[in-house]
């Protein structure tokens, strides 16, 4: 449990660090901040792998959070800079898929090479994968916000320099629209009122799933061995990449048949058949749980949270990018800050909760959240197109083309 509450901090800074890294890369450039994103994410690293004590690994794993959190906003920008609007729903399903695969793939290999090394040779390989991601976007890395013609340097477009010429943007006016594009309802209902409902008791699973399965049997658990646990973790692989296929097709299904009608409100439909299959998923994993039955049911029900995650952001994502194509990268950081306020706190109180009432009481009262939650996207099907009126987006802090 100790374990899981030195992640929390990391995951609640991964809101506010893709907060603070839009108004840079509407000013700057996309390039920069990832460049820079990295680097500092490499420094952060390094720090937890070679920390003296377990207060100093939590705050250089919280400065990880932080500094690693502009990717998960900049992907959607980029999608918005380079595809045209009827390529965009399945390019933003394939960079969700990305990261959101990220939570489980990286304890499946840490859980394997802990076996055979130390948990600081562990962290160190993790920073060799980040050091090698900043070589690939020191070398691969290209701008996407601005014009390039004239540009020549690749150096300068990653230091920001030319981006900071090309902008008509500033910091204070991209803030400034940031903070009053959330009190549009057709923003804040998808994203507040929806997706943290949604994606909390996803990021809890994987803070807190060691703790039903590694205790032995006659405790209660399922005597998982270190191996068994990180073999676990492919079922939510499984679910995200099922959910990848599902929405590369499904998505554009939906509007191809009824943006013309409905407009960008359809693609919220796609919604309601990810929360079904997610609440599902919460009730077969707790029932198992409760009755202590085949392990077989925590991995169906966990890789079916993660679909109906997958399903849900994306079907959100494609719909505040149709609504706000010019404010991509604003939406995409309250959309991440959605995603991830409400998940760092569930560590706290899954653990009391599961004790205090059951597997059984507990879980299902998470699905009853989920499903409860498709009332603001309903809301926002029946009145988004008079909110998008009433409400116009902000018109500053947009970049420049």
């Amino acid at each position: 449990q100790q374990v899981s509450h030195s992640v929390s901090p990391g995951i609640a800074l991964q809101g506010l660090g893709g907060l603070v890294a839009v108004p840079l890369c509407e000013r700057y450039g996309r390039l920069p901040v990832l460049f820079y994103s990295q680097l500092f994410s490499l420094a952060a690293t390094v720090g937890a792998t070679l920390a003296p004590s377990y207060g100093a690994f939590t705050a250089f794993r919280a400065l990880q959070g932080f500094a690693g959190a502009p990717p998960q906003v900049l992907g959607l920008c980029v999608v918005h800079d380079l595809f045209f609007a009827r390529d965009r729903a399945r390019k933003v399903n394939l960079w969700a898929a990305s990261f959101l695969v990220g939570p489980y793939l990286g304890p499946l290999l840490s859980g394997l090479l802990v076996l055979r090394l130390g948990w600081r040779d562990d962290f160190a390989v993790l920073a060799g994968l980040y050091a090698l991601s900043v070589v690939v976007v020191a070398a691969l890395g290209d701008e996407t916000l601005f014009v390039r013609a004239g540009m020549p340097a690749r150096v300068s477009r990653e230091k920001g320099a030319n981006g900071g010429r090309a902008s008509s943007s500033s910091l204070w006016g991209v803030w400034r629209d940031q903070c009053s594009l959330l009190a549009r309802p057709y923003l804040l209902l998808p994203t507040a009122l929806f997706i943290t409902p949604i994606t909390m008791w996803t990021i809890g699973m994987v803070m807190t799933v060691s703790q039903f399965v590694l205790p032995p049997v006659s405790a209660g658990g399922y005597g998982f061995s270190t191996v068994a646990l990180s073999m676990l973790h492919f079922s939510p692989i499984v679910g995200t990449v099922l959910a990848e296929a599902w929405g590369h097709w499904f998505n554009d299904f939906l509007a191809a048949r009824h943006m013309a009608r409905f407009g960008p409100e359809c693609r919220l439909t796609a919604t309601y058949l990810a929360v079904l299959v997610g609440a599902a998923g919460l009730v077969l994993f707790g029932q198992t749980l409760d009755h202590h039955l085949s392990w077989v049911g925590l991995a169906f029900g966990w890789a079916m949270l993660c679909f109906s995650t997958l399903a849900n952001m994306t079907a959100v994502s494609a719909y505040l990018l149709d609504c706000l194509p010019r404010q991509a990268a604003l939406t995409a950081a309250w959309l991440n800050f959605a995603r991830v306020v409400g998940g760092f706190s569930v560590a706290y109180f899954q653990m009391p909760w599961f004790h205090r009432n059951g597997p059984a009481l507990s879980f299902g009262l998470q699905a009853v959240v989920m499903v409860g939650a498709t009332l603001a996207v309903l809301a926002t099907q029946i009145w988004g197109r008079t909110w998008r009126v009433r409400f116009p987006a902000p018109r500053g802090g947009e970049g420049t083309a």
